[in-house]
């Protein structure tokens, strides 16, 4: 049985993650992993933000108009993302979370403050027939790790340049793929519970809550203002994961 505290904490924690999910297009599965792996686990916290993951990233995915340009222009990452996820889970049943946890924060920072500081990625967009399934490799990597896409997935998506409404429904494709695909890895070892499905699928209510919340308010933001809640947002990610590796 799960406590009531529990109960509202996790509640409370796909909130907060909906909202600012809603606002920049990403950070739901790290905003609940952070708050969630501090009380409850790594792998408990993972199984949770599946259901609202994929619920949330679904409706981010189809609700643009660029559907079938993203599906031909990432579908590399896409496939690369599903082979890099087995491949993560796998080695990371043996690596202390904590340490992937506070690695990933520093790369996050570190990005966050370049894109601040308004270092250019131009050799991105050239190299895109390359980087992309490379990226999609090692991002699907870190997705089994430490149950997050977003290094370097998210930072390569950004370095592109893509308009905010393209940049934000191409996060909600490839965040589909990468939640099914880990649940599938989840359920592959044995990870996934009753208890934690039904948990899980209830945290779609909240999580749709601070979703619907935080589209309100992106819809208010100019573009380079967005770019700059992205590295703000990006930077408190990181900082998160390294509070939670040492706390």
């Amino acid at each position: 049985m799960w406590a009531a505290e529990t109960l509202i904490l996790i509640a409370a924690t796909f909130g907060l993650a909906g909202l600012i999910k809603g606002v920049v297009g990403l950070g739901l599965p790290t905003i609940s992993l952070a708050i969630l792996t501090a009380t409850l686990g790594l792998r408990d916290a993972m199984a949770l933000m599946l259901v609202p993951s994929l619920a949330t990233n679904v409706w981010q995915a189809v609700a643009g108009p660029a559907f079938g340009e993203i599906l031909r222009r990432f579908w590399p990452m896409a496939v690369a993302a599903i082979a890099g996820t087995f491949v993560g889970l796998r080695i990371g049943i043996g690596i202390s979370p904590d340490l992937l946890a506070a690695v990933l924060g520093i790369v996050l920072c570190i990005y966050a403050a370049s894109g601040i500081q308004g270092v250019a990625y131009a050799r991105a967009q050239s190299l895109e027939h390359l980087l992309t399934p490379l990226t999609g490799l090692i991002s699907g990597v870190m997705t089994g790790l430490v149950g997050v896409f977003m290094v370097p997935g998210v930072l390569y998506l950004q370095a592109l340049r893509l308009p905010k409404e393209l940049f934000v429904q191409t996060l909600g494709v490839v965040f589909v793929v990468a939640t099914v695909t880990l649940g599938i890895a989840l359920s592959r070892y044995s990870l996934l519970s009753g208890d934690h499905a039904i948990i899980s699928a209830a945290s779609v209510i909240p999580a749709f809550a601070g979703l619907y919340l935080g589209q309100k308010i992106r819809a208010r933001l100019s573009e380079d203002r967005f770019r700059m809640v992205i590295y703000c947002a990006l930077a408190a990610f990181g900082i998160f994961l390294i509070a939670r590796a040492f706390l």
